[in-house]
């Protein structure tokens, strides 16, 4: 959560503080893909990205659902992402 417009949504700026290189396809194709069913999701301002050590970093949806349309797009690319991070 904390990916929208509000005050305390924070969680994008507080990501790229850790990341050293953004993964912009992966928010870039779960902003697409979830807004076939919801198109208020191109609003979010999620960031994805690997810290400095090889961890992946991706900011979700608050809601649960749009977790749920987030994952089904992040999932099945998961694995490869996850090799190519410790090569």
């Amino acid at each position: 959560g904390g990916t929208g417009f509000g005050p305390r949504d924070v969680t994008p700026e507080a990501t790229k503080t850790v990341i050293s290189r953004r993964a912009e396809g992966i928010s870039r194709a779960m902003a697409w893909q979830t807004s076939l069913i919801e198109p208020r999701s191109i609003l979010s301002r999620g960031v994805c990205g690997a810290t400095p050590t090889g961890v992946l970093v991706v900011n979700l949806p608050g809601n649960p659902a749009a977790v749920r349309q987030c994952l089904a797009v992040l999932l099945p690319v998961l694995p490869h992402a996850l090799k190519m991070l410790k090569s």
